[in-house]
């Protein structure tokens, strides 16, 4: 862990190490405290617990970190399934990301996607409009800038693919638009853009959990639920027993889910 850089839990002597820092399919666990927050005991479990392992972050990458204003016009790079390799886009955090736009008011939230099939799915987190790269024999952040009289407002990047992240940041409007980063890319990825593009007054910011503090601010993302300001049900595509979880992965690597609830009580 972290704070000694030793592992809570042995087996026969030996270690058994935190997988993401987490480990959370143990039934019972040691946390750090600053890892701990203290929720509204009415909240349903099996609903909020996937605002901790990832919706936050899409959310929190739009609300928190690019801004939109009401009435202005967002890009969400990222409609597919999840790749292992964050090589491939990311439907859950373009939910993530579109819920967020359509909470602070965004006119138009446009999708950018290579799987057109993820399109309609996309329109209940708040997506208007939609655009395939594959549709057009120009680069897509050129699309972009055609469709919206010289860029987007705002745009996030859900992907992880170097390519999505350049062009997340070139479509945005000179002057004031705002690029948001939230995919993971490969280390050996370079992010390479004209220095033009910073002097005409676009800004690339980047982000990690949605620049939630989780100790402090999950409680209130879950009373934004609580509240009904904040759809979670339709998130949660497939509940699988823990005995059938990889079903859950098939489903993830098939694109067919966006979120899938793992049960230990099934």
């Amino acid at each position: 862990m972290l704070s000694d850089g030793k592992t809570r839990f042995s087996i026969n002597g030996k270690p058994i190490y935190h997988f993401v820092g987490t480990s959370t399919f143990s039934e019972y666990t040691v946390a750090h405290v600053g890892s701990v927050a203290k929720i509204n005991p009415a909240a349903p479990l099996d609903k909020v617990c996937i605002l901790s392992c990832g919706i936050s972050t899409g959310l929190g990458a739009t609300l928190n970190v690019a801004k939109p204003t009401k009435g202005s016009t967002v890009a969400i790079f990222g409609l597919g399934a999840v790749g292992l390799a964050m090589s491939i886009p990311s439907s859950i955090q373009l939910n993530r990301a579109a819920e967020g736009a359509r909470i602070a008011g965004a006119s138009r939230i446009i999708g950018v996607d290579l799987n057109p099939n993820r399109f309609e799915e996309a329109k209940k987190f708040g997506c208007t409009e939609f655009v395939n790269p594959k549709d057009h024999n120009k680069p897509v952040q050129e699309v972009l800038a055609e469709m919206t009289n010289g860029g987007v407002d705002r745009s996030v990047e859900c992907t992880g693919n170097i390519n999505a992240m350049i062009s997340a940041f070139e479509c945005v409007h000179d002057g004031w638009g705002v690029a948001v980063l939230v995919g993971v890319p490969n280390r050996d990825d370079a992010f390479k853009t004209h220095p033009v593009n910073f002097l005409n007054e676009r800004t690339l910011k980047g982000t990690f959990f949605g620049n939630y503090k989780p100790r402090s601010d999950l409680p209130s993302v879950v009373e934004k639920y609580m509240n009904k300001e904040l759809e979670l049900e339709k998130f949660i595509t497939h509940q699988v027993a823990f005995r059938d979880i990889n079903k859950a992965f098939d489903y993830m690597l098939a694109g067919e889910g966006i979120r899938c609830i793992i049960r230990m009580d099934a």
